[in-house]
């Protein structure tokens, strides 16, 4: 019987890794027309019981380990009038509990595990019935199981569900400065090796040291509209306008975190984060089934991509542990999905509560120490 994988991102393409090893036929189809077709994001902190296990699971834990960076672990938490509350350095003999990656460099590492042709490349895939895929270019394809790991805006999802994506209340504003040691060392040594926090007045900065030698900086803004971009006033088209009118949003605030706003180049990506209601389920359903960001979309605190591969990497093994019987091995997952990102998909929620809230400093020290 044969496997189709819609979205080479990190769950599906841990699914076709533990596929692969256990000799079942899968193909991945993703839309994107090459593996370097567009940018995949910033750092990931990979956590033991999840992202890792699902690497060591599929028997690509060594090589994780060969490209993580231990200092990424580090964290830097501070009031909007520049206090700090908590610094947390590694030291470079500690464990590799929540170690960052750069995503790219992991779906490499993926990519490199599986023969050429297990994904094929400029496949956008349209609609699904009786075991036939049909994709925009009038292609189609047979599968005996369909698996949509296509993300927040799956087109598989559909097939089982009626559930959508819906806006947070949080709108995001990614910026980078590159190079920043030889640009910016004052900013540099301000940020640190790893995360950098500024929480307060339902906003915050956060900034992330990339394994590449950038910073990316993102600015969030809570208790927003989903339409609040249209309706901001920052001038998206024009860069140095718009950090201009963002450092204004950020009056008050200690000079250097504007400065670092000042400090970026001119790529300034709006975000609108949506999530999925906690706790979704859908009656298993024969022939098709979700993982990642499709099944459970999350608010970014650190948990989506790490359940998106252990989903690949435990529905791989349901389906080797029943080669003869799909839809048995999709139901247990689907079980044991449902149960796990159920509990953890209402972290988020509470998370972004917090973050919210006048004082999210303090109420985010509480939280770090508490954990």
């Amino acid at each position: 019987m044969t496997i189709a994988i819609i979205g080479a991102g990190l769950g599906g393409l841990t699914l076709a890794r533990m596929l692969h090893v256990h000799g079942i036929d899968a193909v991945v189809y993703e839309r994107e027309p090459s593996p370097g077709a567009r940018g995949q994001g910033g750092m990931l902190d990979l956590h033991t019981g999840t992202g890792q296990r699902a690497l060591r699971e599929v028997g690509l834990i060594d090589q994780f380990h060969a490209i993580a960076r231990a200092q990424g672990q580090d964290m830097r938490l501070l009031e909007p009038d520049g206090t700090l509350l908590l610094q947390e350095d590694t030291p470079d003999d500690a464990p590799l509990d929540r170690p960052e990656v750069d995503r790219a460099d992991l779906r490499n590492l993926l990519l490199g595990s599986l023969p050429a042709h297990a994904v094929r490349w400029g496949c956008v895939f349209e609609s699904a019935g009786d075991g036939h895929l049909r994709f925009t270019d009038g292609s189609r394809a047979t599968a005996d199981l369909l698996v949509g790991a296509d993300g927040a805006n799956s087109r598989v999802r559909a097939l089982l569900t009626d559930a959508l994506p819906a806006h947070t209340g949080q709108s995001v504003v990614e910026l980078a400065v590159p190079d920043i040691d030889l640009t910016h060392p004052d900013l540099a040594a301000m940020v640190g090796r790893g995360n950098y926090w500024v929480l307060g007045n339902g906003q915050s900065l956060s900034a992330q040291r990339n394994g590449d030698g950038r910073v990316r900086v993102y600015l969030s803004f809570y208790n927003t509209a989903a339409n609040w971009f249209a309706t901001s006033g920052i001038p998206l088209g024009d860069p140095a306008a718009a950090r201009a009118h963002l450092i204004d949003l950020f009056a008050g605030w200690d000079p250097r975190f504007t400065a670092l706003i000042a400090a970026c180049g001119d790529t300034i990506l709006p975000r609108s984060i949506t999530a999925l209601p906690a706790g979704l389920t859908w009656p298993s359903t024969p022939g098709v089934t979700l993982l990642g960001d499709a099944a459970h979309l999350m608010p970014p605190v650190g948990q989506g991509a790490n359940m998106a591969m252990l989903d690949g990497a435990l529905l791989g093994l349901a389906l080797a542990a029943h080669p003869d019987d799909f839809p048995a091995a999709v139901a247990a997952y689907e079980r044991e999905m449902f149960d796990r990102t159920g509990d953890v998909g209402r972290q988020p929620a509470d998370v972004q509560e917090m973050l919210a809230s006048p004082d999210a400093s303090r109420k985010m020290l509480a939280f770090f120490r508490a954990a």
